[in-house]
């Protein structure tokens, strides 16, 4: 019994780094301190004796949130809190050909599901030049689009505006920075989508098109599902 209360009054024991550790209370501090973008933080000394560690530390962990794009050097005012660009920072990793199967998977299934849920953004903020542009965009594709499961260059344009349309910046960056992933996983290599779908009709890019016109976000939502069944059938076994 007292081995047993012994070892429960145990506490795990710390095994990150320090510099792991100086970066997450330096992290703590700015937010602590209630720091906003813009502002200068400390000097490299003045952090070294607040947290009694060297400079050597303190210069890596800056160098980390650096990495992060929390902190950046200003002309005349040194380092200063920014706001990171996440869309950035994962592109750096993003690179199809080093990722696992169940990593990829997931990644083409945030597709789907942004695109489906993107459709209040799109009625909310759709212009008839935007309309117009979908149209042009349409009138390039395949004759029988009911009928095409995929042409990569139809959907990078025609989904490509969707997310321009929703206005929201870090969603269009973030498609952008997943196409690449978009075409690995439709390549035969990735392993993927192998299995059979039989063509059948479905709501193409006209259609979607037709109920953007119409104004309704539900209809919108049911009709981008539909649009884009057969990649949820390819995805399950």
């Amino acid at each position: 019994m007292k081995n047993n209360n012994f070892i429960q009054s145990l506490k795990a024991i710390d095994t990150s780094s320090l510099v792991d550790r100086v970066e997450k209370n330096l992290v703590e501090l700015f937010i602590e301190k209630k720091f906003k973008v813009g502002d200068p933080i400390p000097k490299e000394l003045e952090l070294a004796e607040a947290l009694g560690v060297s400079r050597t530390v303190i210069r890596e962990a800056l160098l980390r949130l650096r990495m992060m794009g929390l902190i950046d050097s200003r002309k005349k005012r040194g380092a200063v809190l920014t706001s990171p660009d996440l869309v950035s920072i994962l592109e750096k990793s993003m690179n199809p050909k080093i990722l696992d199967k169940a990593t990829l998977k997931e990644i083409f299934e945030i597709r789907l599901a942004l695109e489906i849920g993107m459709a209040d953004f799109i009625i909310e903020r759709v212009k008839q030049e935007d309309i117009a542009e979908l149209i042009a965009i349409v009138s390039t594709g395949p004759s029988s689009p009911q009928n095409v499961i995929f042409d990569i260059e139809q959907e990078i344009r025609f989904h490509g505006k969707l997310y321009d349309i929703t206005g929201n910046e870090t969603l269009r960056k973030f498609q952008k920075m997943l196409l690449p992933v978009f075409n690995y996983v439709h390549q035969s290599q990735s392993g993927l989508l192998q299995n059979p779908v039989k063509p059948k009709k479905f709501v193409s890019h006209s259609g979607l098109v037709d109920l953007i016109k119409k104004g309704s976000a539900e209809m919108l939502r049911n009709g981008m599902r539909d649009h884009l069944e057969n990649h949820f059938a390819r995805l399950f076994e």
